[in-house]
């Protein structure tokens, strides 16, 4: 990465093989809620759906530069990366293998079929990524092929820097700030090192999940470490540990410029970008939108660019999204009721509802005595504060119970 500008235009240039630049776009939405010039980087809109395919070409690339006889290349993910690999190998006409868990989910084994075509083998192989990057490697040696690695390599990296590139040029000066979503580390190191060997005055913040603060981690410690649990929720940006070359372009930054996003909260910003402005974000790709009620107090009559990472969204989990965002927001809550086993208590306690108030979820756990049973309870109300007044009008009819909302373990056996 010794002259990034140059390489990165070279990579943006040869990009444009495969697709033009993606939008960047002024969200008015975003503008008048933080009274900034907020626009939306949205490579969401690449043919994958994800600023992968970058770095996996551009890796590609520079490797066919150097070795034309080069066959075959070979990549570990569940995820965005292999589709960008797939993607990339159809285009070289080279053969790639990729090696994903046998638990990926069906829609995403055949995004990364559709996009390598004849060209890519699909190897399902453990239950966890570990067991798979473990087989791709050892399959990767016994061959000679070339491992493509999803953010740790400088080619990569320089790939991802592109996206730099098209935002001077969009833009046509360089923004107040800039947030990048963080996951292993490629896309914010090679964005970073291009304004920086620019000479920009942009500042810059970057935003993780809570469930995989892997470059708050690395700052802390003043070196990438493993993360002992990591929630996998946000999947595009949940990494147990950064990369050694993406952390060696960050390692300077201040840690305070890196932010937490809650998991439950990206939910909320999911289907709001979803139902108001009709953008469709997997939760990586929400986070550096999310981050801005963080922010607010630093953008206001800025110029804020927001990397909006990929759009991979699997529709088959907005449900898990719409009731962790409802709890978040705390309009859902779940609660155990001990309920009176005598005619009319379950018409007492119905009457307590107010008129916003619903029922999601009723079940009968058990019958813990003669006279009493352990009722499963879920509500949806239209604001939270309608709970404060339901469990006052509870406590007073004398129905006992228990606030479970919250409760990571009875909640997960339970709801």
């Amino acid at each position: 990465m010794q002259d990034i500008i140059q390489s990165a235009r070279t990579a943006t240039l040869e990009l444009r093989a495969l697709f033009e630049p993606t939008p960047l776009q002024r969200n008015e939405h975003l503008s008048a809620r933080y009274d900034a010039d907020i626009w939306l980087k949205r490579e969401d809109l690449s043919p994958v759906r994800s600023y992968k395919i970058r770095g996996a070409f551009n890796a590609m690339r520079k490797v066919l530069l150097e070795k034309p006889d080069q066959e075959t290349f070979v990549c570990a993910s569940a995820g965005n990366h292999a589709q960008g690999v797939a993607f990339a190998c159809r285009h070289f006409g080279r053969r790639g293998v990729i090696f994903m868990p046998v638990t990926t989910p069906r829609q995403k084994i055949d995004k990364t079929q559709m996009f390598g075509g004849e060209s890519i083998e699909i190897r399902l192989v453990g239950d966890y990524f570990d067991h798979s990057l473990a087989a791709a490697q050892a399959f990767c040696d016994k061959v000679g092929g070339h491992f493509l690695s999803p953010f740790d390599d400088d080619d990569v990296i320089e790939g991802q820097s592109s996206v730099a590139v098209e935002i001077l040029d969009q833009l046509g000066k360089a923004p107040d700030m800039i947030v990048l979503p963080v996951g292993g580390g490629g896309l914010a190191a090679g964005v970073c090192a291009y304004f920086a060997q620019l000479g920009a005055h942009t500042e810059f913040r970057f935003v993780e999940p809570v469930g995989g603060p892997s470059l708050t981690a690395a700052l802390t410690a003043g070196e990438p470490v493993t993360l002992s649990r990591v929630d996998s929720f946000v999947d595009g940006a949940a990494v147990a540990r950064i990369g050694a070359r993406p952390f060696q372009a960050l390692a300077d930054i201040d840690v305070n410029a890196v932010y937490l996003a809650p998991e439950d909260r990206i939910c909320v910003t999911i289907l709001e970008m979803l139902n108001v402005e009709g953008i469709v974000l997997e939760p990586a790709g929400a986070l550096s939108i999310d981050v801005l009620v963080d922010l607010a107090d630093d953008i206001r009559g800025k110029t804020v660019v927001c990397l909006t990472s990929g759009g991979n969204f699997d529709f088959e989990r907005l449900p898990e999204v719409k009731e962790r965002a409802l709890r978040f927001s705390g309009q859902k809550k779940y609660f155990i009721l001990r309920l009176p086993q005598r005619p009319g208590a379950l018409r007492d306690f119905l009457e307590l509802l107010g008129p916003d108030d619903d029922i999601a979820r009723f079940e009968y756990l058990k019958k813990s005595a003669r006279n009493f049973g352990s009722v499963l309870i879920g509500i949806e109300t239209l604001s939270s504060a309608n709970f404060d007044a339901l469990f006052k009008r509870m406590r007073e009819a004398g129905f006992n119970y228990r606030d479970i909302t919250g409760d990571e373990a009875l909640e997960s056996f339970l709801v």
